[in-house]
């Protein structure tokens, strides 16, 4: 068994470090900016959609309402049937509110689907978020230690059993000595 390692080069070790930093330096912020969407669709859905499709209802009721009236007033003005234009926009306005009604009801159930298909995923995101911002760089920093540490081995000079004699010692051959 030899004394000693054979050590020639901790290249690959360096280039290995290098390429890990330069993974983790991409995949941090990508990692980041898709956490970053997930809360931003989870607000869209739950504030902007949610008070867009609310304020829709509202107003097409409103339009409903109008509508209605309108319908109402031609029929009391001219005391005869009303008009088709009236009724025409009666139909066209609950229509539209029957629309936003269903909108509104659509963006209620995919901020549930939502938040059940994505939460998952999104604890699995964290978990890899704590992997590349702890282990990986606490990985890092044992790589350079060890290449460190490996360059300083490979530095040290041992002697060879035909090579010169260690300093300090008898120059002699060992079957010379008495």
């Amino acid at each position: 068994m030899p004394d000693r390692a054979h050590v020639t080069s901790v290249d690959a070790l360096d280039s290995f470090r290098a390429a890990l930093i330069v993974y983790l330096s991409k995949a941090r912020p990508a990692l980041e900016d898709v956490v970053a969407d997930v809360q931003r669709m989870r607000s869209w859905l739950d504030t902007d959609q949610r008070a867009h499709w609310d304020r829709e209802v509202r107003l097409r009721a409103r339009k409903l309402e109008e509508a209605q009236a309108a319908l109402f007033s031609a029929k009391l003005s001219t005391f005869r049937e009303a008009g088709s234009v009236e009724q025409m926009m009666v139909h066209r306005a609950k229509r539209a509110l029957d629309e936003a009604d269903a909108k509104i009801r659509t963006v209620r159930q995919w901020a549930k689907v939502f938040d059940n298909r994505v939460d998952p995923l999104v604890k699995q995101m964290e978990k890899l978020h704590t992997v590349l911002t702890n282990d990986m760089v606490q990985a890092v920093a044992y790589l350079a230690q060890v290449i460190a540490t490996l360059d300083a081995y490979a530095d040290i000079v041992y002697p060879s059993d035909h090579g010169p004699a260690p300093p300090g010692g008898n120059s002699a051959s060992p079957e010379s000595q008495p």
